[in-house]
């Protein structure tokens, strides 16, 4: 048997994305609560570094799963929200739930 390469692999290219630690529950946030701006996320993942929450926002921006929107230019700040590739994320977020519930 043959194993799949990374790049042929759907599940491995998701989690080049998704599976970092604390970017599900930037995303699970977003769901819950809607457009989220840096506080926002900062308060409620208890623990998160804000150059990992930084990091995590990053990737997600440029894989077109949030796009970010300024509401101050001095100083600047931002406010980010899913696209319609993020709400897509909506079924696997809450197959994890549904999960969580059951097993742990």
């Amino acid at each position: 048997m043959t194993y799949p390469t990374k790049e042929q692999c759907p599940v491995a290219r998701a989690l080049d994305i998704i599976g970092e630690r604390w970017t599900l529950l930037v995303l699970r946030d977003m769901f819950l609560f809607g457009p989220r701006r840096f506080q926002d996320l900062q308060d409620s993942l208890i623990g998160i570094a804000p150059n990992t929450l930084s990091a995590r926002i990053k990737t997600l921006e440029n894989s077109g799963i949030i796009a970010r929107k300024l509401y101050s230019e001095h100083p600047p700040r931002a406010e980010y929200s899913l696209t319609d590739k993020g709400l897509a994320l909506g079924p696997a977020l809450k197959a994890l739930k549904l999960w969580g519930d059951k097993y742990t």
